[in-house]
This record gives structure tokens, sequence and C-alpha cells, in this order.
């Protein structure tokens, strides 16, 4: 775990890539940071204002597994800078096509909560869960969960 102000103070003397998949939490984020601590080895990201021990732990299981991980806080704002500024440039969702329970998912998600946390939250079976992203990803054409958030946050989705 790589822990700092910006993505470069935390890896600042880190050893080279190939250690191992590394945490890192910093206060601020820009795209040229979080490039610079992907080359790095980088997996899992966090911002520290959403550092939460149940975030750490998450975030920490995950880069442990190898997945991908980033904070919602931080993908917002590097799709942000990606498109060109704030919510006001973001494309509109004419008319979603997502129902009201996929964008409650595609919400949870968002924040890093899992199938069987979503589930608690929303009282139903990660079974439940699971067919209902599915069906959004399917809605979407997306890849993955991943690709789900960032296309929901550039439409306006979540």
């Amino acid at each position: 775990m790589a822990a700092g102000r910006t993505p470069g103070a935390a890896l600042d003397g880190w050893p080279e890539p190939g250690g191992g998949p590394l945490l890192l939490v910093a206060d601020t984020f820009t795209a040229a940071g979080v490039r610079l601590a992907v080359r790095a080895g980088v997996v899992a990201i966090l911002q520290s204002a959403e550092a939460t021990p149940e975030r750490l732990l998450t975030a920490v299981r995950a880069a442990r597994c190898g997945e991908g991980r980033m904070s919602y806080g931080v993908l917002v704002r590097l799709l942000g800078e990606a498109g060109g500024g704030d919510a006001e440039h973001r494309r509109p969702a004419p008319d979603s096509p997502l129902t009201a329970r996929q964008k409650t998912v595609l919400a949870l998600v968002a924040e890093g909560h899992g199938n069987a946390a979503i589930a608690r939250e929303l009282s139903c079976s990660q079974h439940t869960v699971k067919n209902v992203m599915y069906d959004l990803m399917t809605r979407l054409q997306v890849r993955n969960r991943a690709h789900a958030v960032a296309h929901g946050v550039r439409t306006g989705l979540i």
C-alpha cells in the first residue's frame, strides 16, 4: 500500500513494478497521476476522503486478487477531465435505457459494493443482483462492471 497527497508523492521512492499488486490512497488525483500509478503497478485506487475501513478492506482484498478497483470519486474526476469539464458538459441521457432498479444497482456498484452488499441493501438475493447486472450490461452494451460505471457517469445515468 502506498499513501500520499498525490499519486506521485505516494509513489516517490517506491520500488520498481513487479513486487505484487499495489493499493494507492491519495488526497487528490489528476489523469496524469492515475496514469503514473497504473504504470507503477497500482491496481486499486482510493481517495483519502473516501477511505473508510470497509472500503480500505475491500480495496486490499481486490488488490490481493489482482482486481482493478477505483473509487467513485476518482472515476468521476477522471471522466470529467477526459470529457473536458464538469457535470454540465456530460451528455444527458435522453430517455434512460435502465429501469429504476438497474439505476440503483449501478449506483451501488459505482460506490464499490459487491453483489452480496447490494443484495443486503436492496433486500434481495445475490442471484437477483447478478441478473439485474447482466440485464443492465446488455442494455448499455458494456463489457464489464467498470465499463458500466464509466458509461453511467459519462451519460448522466448516475
